[in-house]
């Protein structure tokens, strides 16, 4: 069913937004010199089918997870017009080749997200660093320079006037219509609803997604605990926004809650402040307390879409992202179980065979990526959210930075808790070998995603500091890694150091440093990672994904 169709059964009327033309109608790729292409390749893409086991649910539930899909559906026609433009659907249907087409599709546009957003269509320039939020003509200066209240906002976009000039246009304007049509299936599924809350909650979300303002649902959601079903949905991450890192991309999930994992991880948001406070850092770079109210729990996902689906797919989640709810109530750390299992039988575990050591492949589990994931999503809240000379905040003074040394504390210091709750005795009889081990492996499988990303950065960062240090060792005759376990825990030490001074510094020149001189693929590990693909190992996975998948077509 198209976007138009859903609307009408939502009983919103289909119009067209004045301000809407304000968008550039032609495809954002032709203002810009051509590039080398490269070759669309879908083939790295393991497909999965997102299921889940709805037995226990009852038929108003299973009715709501049909009408949250609807709505989210809404999220990613939004994000295509956000990363690529208005005319993508025309677009798409005019690429001939089935194979270009899908990879377009997997990518929500003609540049190889996990291979630097090179091109892989003749004619193509290269990817917009400010995506579509921001005019194709617009300079850094003529922004910087423009009087626009609220201009590093989440939440609107950049256009010109008739006068040429540049003004701001909010989302709940530029998609009035779509934003109505997705808050209308919010509250019907809010009639469904089991949970008085999260029936609260989605009707919140609805008022948030027509007026912009999120914070009352943000606040009202670390309280929603008592629901099988969930749903993350609206314009959350800034990572597309390569130009500045202000705005937001519209996603969503749908989630299905596993008890029984649930139920194991619950205890560990409990530790978070005694952790902060023994972060390797001086007092200044931890004086911020992190939120009590953390919430732990595991999901099946039964549905991605817009960013939250784009190439690489998230496997866990830590939200919200407002540093005022974060710093008051802490977050909700969402573990998103069978696609985690998918990256790790269908990636992980063929990584460890072709890159590690033989002597070390026995510390490879599927508990201890799972472990290793959550607590990266756990570290998010813990060291410092403003700078320590009280100018504003980390992300405002990072810019587009700022999500790569979050992401990259993340890392660093899920592996910094791990070990201090082993130390400690909270995770049983575990060897600490296997999350190490398991660590390193994983790095492999992130550093596939490329280092043009967020996350790729952060990747490439921590991989190089490793390798400096001594942490992990190549074998030259066998180009086998395997981890130097005393030496792993002071790089963990010494780059936690690192990460946390420069977020609390609010140093954007250090930062830049660090990510131009580290954040990059060096020829030795190219080689390396070359061999996994002529072992044909998946770089990441994609969906297959609907009510049809989950059974609940009528």
């Amino acid at each position: 069913m198209n976007l138009t169709n859903k609307m009408r059964q939502a009983g919103v009327a289909v119009v067209s937004i004045a301000v809407i033309s304000c968008a550039p109608e032609t495809a954002p790729e032709t203002t810009f010199k051509p590039l080398q292409v490269v070759t669309p390749r879908p083939d790295i893409y393991a497909d999965f089918t997102l299921t889940a086991d709805l037995g226990a649910l009852t038929d108003n539930q299973r009715e709501m997870i049909g009408l949250l899909i609807d709505a989210s559906q809404i999220m990613d026609d939004l994000y295509w017009r956000q990363a690529y433009g208005e005319n993508y659907e025309s677009w798409l249907e005019s690429i001939a080749d089935a194979d270009t087409r899908r990879f377009a599709e997997l990518n929500y546009g003609p540049w190889d997200r996990l291979d630097g957003d090179k091109p892989f269509m003749e004619g193509v320039g290269a990817k917009p660093p400010g995506a579509n939020f921001y005019p194709a003509d617009m300079s850094v200066e003529e922004f910087e320079a423009a009087y626009l209240p609220g201009k590093n906002g989440l939440y609107s976009l950049i256009r010109r006037d008739q006068e040429g000039g540049l003004k701001l246009i909010p989302y709940h304007v530029a998609y009035a219509a779509e934003l109505k049509a997705a808050a209308d299936l919010l509250r019907a599924a809010a009639k469904l609803a089991e949970s008085t809350d999260f029936s609260s909650y989605l009707k919140l979300r609805a008022a948030a997604l027509i007026s912009d303002e999120f914070q009352v649902s943000d606040m009202f959601w670390m309280d929603v605990r008592d629901n099988d079903i969930d749903v993350v949905i609206g314009p959350i991450e800034t990572y597309e926004d390569a130009l500045f890192g202000y705005r937001a991309s519209y996603e969503a999930y749908v989630l299905v809650k596993d008890l029984a994992w649930s139920d194991r991880l619950s205890r560990f948001a409990d530790f978070l402040p005694a952790l902060q406070d023994g972060l390797p850092v001086p007092d200044e770079y931890k004086w911020e307390s992190p939120g009590t109210d953390s919430d732990l729990n595991a999901y099946d996902v039964v549905y991605y879409a817009g960013a939250s689906n784009a190439a690489g797919k998230t496997i866990a989640i830590n939200l919200p992202n407002d540093e005022e709810v974060q710093l008051s109530r802490g977050t909700r750390r969402l573990q998103l179980k069978n696609a985690m299992q998918a990256k790790f039988d269908k990636i992980l575990d063929p990584i460890a065979a072709v890159l590690i050591d033989e002597s070390q492949q026995g510390h490879i589990s599927f508990d201890a990526f799972f472990a290793n994931t959550m607590f990266h999503e756990v570290a998010h809240g813990l060291g410092i959210k403003n700078t320590i000379d009280g100018s504003g905040t980390v992300r405002e003074a990072l810019l587009e930075l700022s999500s790569s040394m979050e992401e990259g504390k993340a890392d660093i210091l899920g592996l910094y808790m791990i070990t201090e709750l082993h130390k400690a005795g909270e995770l049983g009889d575990v060897d600490l070998r296997d999350y190490y081990v398991t660590f390193m492996t994983s790095v492999f499988r992130s550093i596939r995603f490329g280092a043009s990303s967020a996350h790729g950065k952060a990747n490439m960062v921590r991989f190089n500091f490793f390798l400096d240090s001594g942490a992990f060792v190549r074998d030259a005759e066998t180009g086998r890694y395997s981890v130097d376990f005393e030496k792993m825990e002071t790089a963990m030490t010494d780059l936690s150091r690192l990460l946390l001074t420069l977020q609390g510094d609010g140093d954007y020149e250090g930062a830049a440093r660090l990510t131009e001189s580290r954040g990059i693929i060096e020829p030795e590990l190219q080689v390396d990672l070359d061999r996994l693909t002529e072992a044909n190992i998946p770089v990441d996975i994609t969906f297959q994904q609907g009510v049809a998948e989950l059974g609940l077509q009528l």
